[in-house]
């Protein structure tokens, strides 16, 4: 082999070597990541924690004027409440460590059950609002990105930016003015009839998630029109929300593809606009969408909190609320830094997921 092809050539074994090099980078960036949720959780139940705490001990605010004076010390006595607030703090990270987010006070119910019973509500109202995103904002970017500066593309851009800041609870009361008081087409309140509650309650290991409790019921096919038609409403007024940012998002992003090399280079060649946008541009545009699922999803839990209650939807933001009302906050505590954990795991998935999809997240 002479001088020349030496120089000339690539060593046998770089692609191998570049192989490994950026599964190494797959994996270091999954330790890092996983590493971070630790401290992050950490930092989430600390604020919860002292954010409650504000308020004075959980007892008096939850039962302060309807006990007697000596009854209430007892009961702030017995539950550690009048011991220095820094060792209830460890003692609070101990048992969150361990799975215990405490006991309510109203009903005196761990924490962890209260999540059990209603987070499959909250976790299906989740999967209907990102399908009603997925639905109306990725087509809807396209669209604005391909018509870019033309009158669709304003007024998408003003329904998107009405869609992400109109309050939850507004949309949600509208849609039940029209479609359900005026237009009496769509149910007004609850997840399911009472019909199919009953129905649901006597299959056997139920879920909580109705969607797969519907499959052991004996007529399914009925419960599941009846759970579609009560899911549209809230999963349409907190859809929307999300659905406001995936337009704004995906029409940055199809400008930008629209606006590349490759993409002139497929027109030069005859290649139809449709076929550009739908098989070109639209991959990338969805890369992002990917990494913003992560925050969505804290978004989508707080906006569940003003759904629920709008619909009388039980799930997680329904019982919070009563819980506020009721000032059980040690209920509100558990609730919340269980709702940071369900954050923090969501975000470190979908950052993985992204890393695997788009190698350049990872440096």
């Amino acid at each position: 082999m002479t001088t020349t092809q030496l120089e000339g050539s690539a060593p046998a074994g770089a692609p191998a070597r570049a192989q490994r090099s950026g599964g190494n980078k797959l994996v270091r960036f999954i330790i890092v990541r996983f590493l971070l949720i630790f401290p992050t959780i950490f930092i989430l139940v600390t604020m919860v924690f002292l954010l409650m705490r504000t308020i004075g001990d959980p007892i008096t605010a939850a039962l302060g004027g309807r006990l007697p004076a000596e009854q209430l010390a007892e009961r702030i006595h017995e539950a550690g409440y009048d011991r220095p607030i820094w060792v209830q703090y460890f003692e609070y990270i101990g048992q969150v460590f361990t799975g215990n987010f405490g006991t309510t006070i109203t009903d005196n119910r761990p924490v962890v059950d209260v999540l059990v019973r209603y987070g499959g509500a909250t976790l299906e109202l989740a999967f209907y609002a990102l399908i009603v995103a997925f639905i109306v904002g990725i087509p809807l970017g396209m669209l604005a990105g391909y018509l870019r500066d033309k009158w669709p593309d304003a007024i998408l851009r003003i329904f998107a930016i009405l869609c992400y800041a109109t309050p939850v609870f507004f949309a949600g009361l509208l849609l039940k003015l029209i479609f359900a008081v005026n237009l009496h087409v769509l149910p007004v309140a609850g997840r399911a009839s009472v019909r199919t509650e009953l129905s649901l309650t006597r299959v056997d290991n139920p879920t909580g998630i109705y969607l797969i409790d519907a499959l052991k019921t004996p007529n399914p096919g009925a419960v599941y029109a009846d759970l579609l038609q009560h899911a549209v409403l809230p999963g349409v007024a907190l859809g929307l929300l999300t659905a406001g940012i995936f337009l704004r998002l995906v029409r940055t992003n199809v400008i930008g593809t629209l606006s590349m090399e490759y993409i002139d280079s497929a027109r030069s060649r005859g290649v139809r606009e449709f076929r550009l946008v739908t098989n070109h541009a639209m991959k990338p545009a969805l890369i992002p969408i990917i990494t913003v699922i992560g925050l969505q999803i804290a978004v989508l839990l707080g906006g569940a909190v003003l759904t629920e209650t709008t619909f009388e939807w039980k799930g997680l933001g329904f019982t919070l609320a009563e819980y506020l009302t009721a000032r059980d906050f040690v209920a509100v505590q558990g609730i919340v830094a269980l709702l940071a954990v369900i954050v923090a795991l969501t975000n470190f998935i979908v950052d993985i997921i992204a890393a695997i999809i788009d190698p350049r997240v990872r440096y």
